[in-house]
């Protein structure tokens, strides 16, 4: 799909079919047919494939070609099959438009042509769009990163929680399963902001070859100290996310033990009964309680008494 997008009062006007691609100062490109490429291709800019917005190395992500800047970060978003994913947008800033590429969709390519004339310095000029654009994703993995605290704080009530109102086993897997996807996403989200941040550091250096470059130059620096804030942000949510899994792996680990505890002093408690009763089993030809009007209750009595003793003690020593 291609949406086209041209300057209007108050933001951005979505450009209607047939497309007048001459005439927009923002072409996203989602999914893009071979056709589709071929049209942007026109206008005298490549538009690389996903395999080549793929490629780690810095160079591949990050570069200039025909008058144009290059500039691929990986943000978290949603597949086809609105799975969770991470993938690459690259980001091509000529001097006329903006044209992104992706292959999924995160959410600011939906939020930002509605909010374009309220984030960032403007949108009646490529550069801005790029940093509004770019504030708009920063936005989305704030609330992403704020989302994550909140089911950690969740998690962590419930963890911490003692007496008889704390979690139990199934519950505390199901808690261990939620940390470990929250965790997933802060991977997802640290990578991003790394990407961006170098995306950003890129632009800013070829701010002295653009027009009203210095009027832009305090914008980038503002948004890089979002970035960094974030950063220091993420760092802090992995520590507590490290030890929120620490916690719940130890308070599975305490219930199993719980459950091993119980079942090896209920054994132990029929241990001495099983000791008498093997005793009074041997069938040896002299044992004088064998021939004993009372030797029967009396070994009931002190396999009772045996096993009385041994619950009395576990509980004395609070095993139980």
């Amino acid at each position: 799909m291609m949406f086209a997008y041209a300057p209007a009062a108050g933001g951005l006007a979505r450009i209607e079919q047939p497309l007048d691609l001459s005439a927009a100062l923002w072409i996203d490109l989602y999914r893009p047919l071979s056709n589709q490429s071929a049209d942007v291709t026109r206008l005298g800019l490549a538009v690389p494939t996903l395999a080549d917005m793929e490629e780690i190395e810095i160079s591949n992500r990050l570069y200039r070609e025909a008058g144009a800047d290059y500039m691929t970060v990986v943000l978290p978003g949603l597949s086809e099959s609105h799975k969770p994913i991470s993938g690459p947008i690259c980001f091509i800033l000529s001097a006329d438009r903006l044209i992104t590429v992706r292959y999924h969709a995160p959410r600011p390519f939906e939020t930002y042509p509605e909010r374009a004339d309220k984030v960032g310095p403007g949108c009646d000029r490529p550069e801005k769009l790029f940093l509004g654009l770019i504030e708009e994703i920063i936005g989305r993995m704030a609330d992403i990163l704020e989302g994550i605290g909140h089911a950690l704080d969740e998690v962590a009530s419930g963890i911490y929680q003692g007496g008889s109102n704390g979690l139990q086993t199934d519950a505390l897997q199901s808690a261990l399963v939620k940390v470990g996807r929250e965790g997933d996403l802060l991977g997802r989200v640290r990578l991003g902001l790394l990407t961006v941040e170098r995306a950003l550091s890129f632009f800013g250096q070829t701010l002295s070859d653009r027009a009203g470059g210095d009027v832009l130059r305090p914008w980038v620096k503002g948004l890089m100290r979002d970035l960094q804030a974030l950063e220091v942000h993420t760092d802090f949510l992995g520590s507590r996310l490290a030890l929120t899994s620490d916690a719940t792996l130890g308070m599975i680990n305490l219930s199993q033990n719980v459950t091993v505890r119980i079942v090896s002093v209920v054994a132990a408690l029929f241990m001495p009964p099983t000791l008498i009763a093997s005793l009074y089993g041997m069938n040896f030809a002299h044992m004088p309680e064998l021939a004993w009007r009372f030797g029967y209750p009396l070994a009931l009595l002190l396999m009772l008494a045996s096993a009385s003793g041994t619950y009395l003690f576990f509980k004395r020593k609070r095993w139980l």
